[in-house]
């Protein structure tokens, strides 16, 4: 069965209100809780629906409230596939990504972007653990109150360019508006959107496992070239 892991970004364990606390969801614990922090949880929700009873595996992994090490480029991590720093979860992640099949990268906008400590995790997930992400589809979702969408997007979308990942599109940008998981239920073009992005994720999983079981591979990059624009 294709596994399809979620990585998203901060949590408390504060609800909104005593009426939302958690409620499963296709085999999905949505944890909605302070906007400006877990909105996008229900958002990945929303994109994995109908993946179990396509076969698809999911598992959601939030960042929680603790710190996060930037990357300090010391070369530590040069062919052992884990981070130096073992104090927060970026290792933890890479060996899930080793076992998943798919990924859903979620994030809401702070300020015009995504928060500093998930993309902080990320440079060292891609930088340290880049050999677990080749060749596996990849979606990146965003949610803002306003502004800012596009451009997170872009940062996310980043990280699978440089390893090699099919990218996961839907019927829009993959994206939602609301400040609250109550005002995103408004936003039908958007859930819409999760939705298909959803069903288009569980469709190449399954493509790909398909193509395994014919004994197709992926194909082998080229590494010898690598030049600075001077020269």
């Amino acid at each position: 069965m294709p596994r399809l892991s979620g990585f998203s970004n901060r949590a408390t364990q504060t609800p909104i209100n005593d009426h939302e606390t958690e409620e499963e969801n296709e085999g999905i614990t949505v944890q909605r809780q302070p906007p400006k922090k877990r909105l996008y949880i229900s958002i990945l929700a929303g994109g994995g629906q109908g993946d179990g009873e396509q076969g698809i595996e999911t598992e959601i992994l939030q960042l929680g409230d603790g710190p996060v090490w930037d990357c300090a480029a010391c070369g530590g991590c040069a062919g052992k596939g884990r981070c130096i720093w073992e104090d927060d979860p970026a290792n933890q992640w890479i060996e899930k990504a080793r076992q998943a099949d798919g990924f859903v990268f979620g994030a809401p906008v702070y300020f015009g972007h995504p928060a500093g400590g998930f993309l902080a995790l990320l440079d060292r997930m891609f930088y340290a653990g880049a050999d677990v992400f080749v060749h596996k589809p990849a979606a990146a979702v965003v949610s803002a109150r306003r502004a800012g969408t596009v451009a997170s997007l872009d940062v996310l979308y980043k990280y699978f360019g440089v390893c090699q990942m099919p990218v996961v599109s839907s019927t829009y940008w993959n994206m939602v508006f609301g400040p609250a998981p109550r005002q995103v239920a408004q936003d039908q073009e958007g859930l819409q959107t999760m939705a298909n992005l959803g069903r288009n994720m569980a469709w190449l999983l399954q493509c790909i496992q398909a193509g395994k079981s014919l004994g197709l591979t992926p194909p082998q990059a080229e590494t010898a070239c690598r030049t600075d624009f001077n020269r």
